[in-house]
This record gives structure tokens, sequence and C-alpha cells, in this order.
């Protein structure tokens, strides 16, 4: 079943590789979208594909790179929309 995650992740996640990291993710998982830095030190992954493998994409957020230290993950899941060709970091 094709979806679209609206996650939103909290904690030491600027800074420390993680956008780098949830792209690797994605990409190994053959995910659609984005990752990107957001106010208040939180990091906004919009992703598009197969449930299993978003949710799979999930479990590595909350481990994250090593310096990572994640605190909290948000999900807002919506209908796929196809909108995405790959996984991207925006600035």
């Amino acid at each position: 079943m094709l979806l679209n995650y609206e996650i939103t992740v909290e904690g030491r996640v600027q800074g420390v590789g993680y956008r780098y990291f949830v792209r690797s993710k994605a990409q190994e998982l053959h995910l659609a979208g984005y990752v990107r830095n957001s106010g208040g030190g939180r990091v906004i992954i919009m992703a598009e594909g197969e449930k299993d493998e978003l949710d799979t994409l999930v479990d590595y957020l909350w481990i994250g790179p090593p310096l990572a230290r994640v605190r909290n993950v948000e999900i807002s899941k919506a209908p796929y929309t196809g909108s995405y060709l790959n996984f991207s970091i925006k600035v």
C-alpha cells in the first residue's frame, strides 16, 4: 500500500549528519521525498512509498547517526501523491 508520511523529528538532530543519514536510509528503502532542517532544532521529512518501507524508515529515525539524540518522532499519514521522483536533502 502506497502512502505519504510527513515526519517531524525532535532532539539533537541538526549538525550531526542526521539529514544525510535519513537520505541514505530512504534511498536504501526506495522511498521518494525529502528531508530538511526546520526551526527549533527539528528535522522535517516528507517520504512516499510502500507502508512497510516507510515504517522501517521511522524505526531508523529513532536511531539516527551516532551523534544524534532523538527525543520525539511525530508522523502524519496521508494518501500517496506521486509528487517525488527521488529522495533529496532540501536546504
